[in-house]
């Protein structure tokens, strides 16, 4: 069983930085696909950037923009998500995942694990 706990949300003002974390206990994390999703009131949960072990990665241009940058530590058991130059847009729940099967893919579906989710609120 793996937990998933992210930290780093909270209320910010546009073109501010946070740094997300989500901390993994549980399991192999080396081994894992970990992710980043957000999901903003009255929509789907969307992708943001996948990492593999070996810091292969799988982003979404359109949201990250390159204002975004996801890493991990594996030493730490511990993935990041580096987000600067925040918008209003950029409100939302962000929800770190693992995947357990390899599988580098931006569906929610194929993630076994998530997190509860850390709500970032960006005012204009």
């Amino acid at each position: 069983q793996v937990q998933l706990v992210e930290s780093g949300g909270g209320l910010v003002r546009s073109g501010d930085s946070l740094r997300l974390s989500c901390l993994a206990s549980g399991g192999t994390f080396d081994d894992y696909i970990m992710a980043w999703f957000r999901q903003a009131p009255g929509k789907e949960r969307e992708f943001v950037a996948a990492i593999t072990g070996w810091n292969s990665k799988l982003t979404n241009e359109d949201t990250m923009s390159g204002r975004f940058t996801v890493s991990r530590d594996n030493d730490k058991n511990t993935l990041y998500l580096q987000m600067n130059y925040l918008r209003p847009e950029d409100t939302a729940v962000y929800y770190c995942a693992a995947n357990t099967k390899n599988e580098v893919t931006m569906a929610p579906s194929a993630y076994d694990y998530w997190g509860q989710g850390t709500q970032v609120t960006v005012s204009s």
